[in-house]
């Protein structure tokens, strides 16, 4: 993401009501402002080369924009809207919040493709060196990952099992790999299915070597990145997994939406938990201890989802689309602040 300020710094031509000032004071105005919005240079700097005090170039300065001598534009590419991000940010109180234009076709289509581009933007900026990055299986983390073109030497562990265990170099697998390869850092993937007949399995699965191997990663992990999913046909892999009288059932708990395999209703509440226990995913617990958890998702299909998942307090940040970003800003009362990572069910 690329955002720039521009600051237009005129002189005789200032405008009328500049004109009011002399030409001298115009052409010192000018030239501090010059010096200050376009060198970079601090007031007692300018002060000490101009031979007056740091409170008049203060004041200078602030008349230059009263009389519109220095205009001030902040300017972000097209298809980022800083005033929706900024706005669902601070409802949900959370740290970034980054909305992108949704494409012609947002009503049918879930986690447009560039929200992918612009999350591996966001992640060149929040991962440093050292740190353990940490990729949800999801459409738009794979998105994601693709994406990819600058990371700094990290190690990218997998969180949750793939969706099949067949398509796995299709997948969460590869978005592993990728990630670790513009980092440099060491990837350790899962090569297991998320969800299991049942618990034993599970349970069995998660001592293998490999898999104990990445599972000993979830509680170092400082950034997460992760998807969230509706509880309908298609929107959710989980839901997809499951037959028909286990749809039924969880559905019957209030399910309005899944994120790596743990099922929220509406309120943020957790339910039906004992479907973790047959999944191979990080623990809802790691999760809220991981101090940045970015989420992918979009949509006006996901738009509910997303509000479910924001108030769990397990995200700390979000990229979105502006279809998904209107249903978020008129959901209901207003959530607790994400950044408190309060449990809702108060475990």
């Amino acid at each position: 993401m690329n955002s720039s300020e521009e600051i237009a710094v005129s002189g005789m031509s200032a405008g009328r009501s500049a004109m009011r000032m002399g030409p001298a004071e115009l052409v010192q105005a000018a030239a501090m402002a010059r010096r200050f919005y376009l060198e970079g240079k601090s007031k007692i700097q300018i002060a000490e080369e101009f031979g007056v005090s740091r409170f008049k170039v203060a004041r200078v300065l602030e008349t230059a924009l009263e009389r519109d001598l220095v205009r001030i534009e902040i300017r972000v590419p097209a298809e980022l809207d800083a005033e929706r991000s900024d706005a669902l940010r601070a409802r949900y109180g959370l740290r970034h919040a980054v909305v992108v234009e949704s494409p012609a076709d947002a009503e049918e289509t879930p986690d447009p493709e560039n929200l992918g581009e612009v999350a591996a933007d966001l992640l060149g900026e929040l991962v440093n060196e050292g740190d353990v990055l940490g990729l949800a299986w999801g459409r738009s983390t794979i998105h994601m990952a693709a994406a990819l073109d600058r990371l700094p030497p990290c190690t990218v562990v997998q969180l949750t099992g793939v969706y099949d265990a067949g398509t796995a170099e299709r997948g969460s697998v590869e978005a592993v790999r990728r990630a670790a390869q513009v980092s440099g850092g060491d990837a350790h993937p899962i090569y297991a299915p998320m969800l299991l007949p049942d618990a034993a399995t599970a349970q069995a699965l998660r001592h293998q070597t490999g898999i104990a191997r990445a599972f000993e990663y979830f509680d170092k992990v400082t950034v997460a990145c992760v998807s969230i999913g509706s509880w309908e046909p298609g929107i959710s892999t989980v839901h997809d997994m499951l037959s028909d009288e286990e749809r039924a059932h969880y559905a019957s708990l209030g399910v309005a939406a899944e994120m790596s395999a743990h099922l929220f209703d509406t309120e943020g509440r957790r339910v039906g938990r004992d479907l973790g226990e047959r999944c191979i995913t990080v623990k809802a617990d790691q999760l809220r201890r991981i101090p940045e958890v970015v989420a992918i998702a979009g949509g006006q299909r996901k738009a509910a989802a997303i509000d479910a998942v924001l108030r769990s307090g397990l995200v700390t940040s979000l990229v979105t689309d502006t279809s998904a970003a209107d249903y978020l800003m008129t959901a209901g009362p207003a959530p607790k602040p994400a950044l408190n990572r309060a449990d809702p069910d108060g475990a």
